[in-house]
C-alpha cells in the first residue's frame, strides 16, 4: 500500500513523517521516503527552488524526473515486496504546486501536469492531507524559498482542495492547526483506519 502525506509548506508533513517512522504505528518493514528525493535528481530540484529566476517549465520537469526515479528505485520495488510505503510528498504536490507556478503560462496547468504523469506514475492508495490556512503555513515555514510565500500558498491550497474534491475517497483530511501531538494522534487514527481497509 502506498500512503502519501500532503499539505502546503508549514503544515507539519515532515514532522509527522518523522514521528510515524519512530512510532510503531505502521508495520516494522514499512518504507519511509520523500520527494524531492536525496538523489542527484532531488538535489537539482532543491537548487532550482533556491533560484528565483528558474524557469517554471524546467522546474516542473526536474520534479517529474525526480518522481520517475523515486518510483523506479524506491516505491515500485517496495510495493512489489508487499511493503507499506509512506511518502512525505508525492505526485499531488506536483499537481498543486507546479499548477500554481504555471497558472499564468497554461490555460489548464493541473490537467497538463496530470497528463505528463499519467503514463508512468503509480497513484497513492490513500493520502493524509494536513490542512492549514495559507497564512499559518507561510508563518510556520518562514518563507525561506519562493514556494513558501502566503499568496503562492493560497493558490496551492486551492489546488489541493480541487484534488480532494475530485477524489474524496482517497484523502483523509487532518486539522493541522492542532498541537503536534494532536495532529500525530489524528494521523495515526487515520492510518489505522486505512490499513484495516
Amino acid at each position: 500500500m502506498l500512503i502519501t502525506l500532503e499539505g502546503i509548506d508549514g503544515s507539519g508533513k515532515t514532522t509527522v513523517w518523522e514521528a510515524l517512522s519512530a512510532s510503531g504505528t505502521l508495520p516494522e518493514d514499512a518504507v519511509f521516503t520523500r520527494e524531492p528525493s536525496e538523489t542527484w535528481y532531488g538535489k537539482n530540484v532543491r537548487r532550482s527552488l533556491a533560484d528565483p529566476d528558474a524557469d517554471t517549465f524546467a522546474e516542473l520537469f526536474l520534479f517529474t524526473a525526480d518522481h520517475a526515479d523515486h518510483l523506479s528505485r524506491v516505491v515500485r520495488p517496495a510495493l512489489a515486496e508487499g511493503k507499506v510505503v509512506v511518502s512525505d510528498r508525492y505526485s499531488d504536490s506536483r499537481y498543486a504546486y507546479q499548477a500554481a507556478s504555471l497558472a499564468g503560462e497554461l490555460e489548464r496547468p493541473m490537467e497538463y501536469i496530470k497528463g505528463v504523469h499519467a503514463p508512468f506514475t503509480r497513484p497513492p492508495d490513500a493520502t493524509v492531507y494536513l490542512d492549514v490556512p495559507a497564512e499559518v503555513g507561510a508563518g510556520r515555514a518562514g518563507a525561506t524559498d519562493k514556494l513558501e510565500r502566503r499568496e503562492y500558498l493560497e493558490r496551492v491550497h486551492a489546488n489541493y482542495e480541487r484534488l480532494i474534491e475530485a477524489e474524496p475517497e482517497r484523502f483523509v483530511r487532518v486539522d493541522a492547526t492542532q498541537s503536534p501531538e494532536a495532529v500525530l494522534a489524528s494521523v495515526e487514527d487515520a492510518l489505522e483506519y486505512v490499513l484495516e481497509g
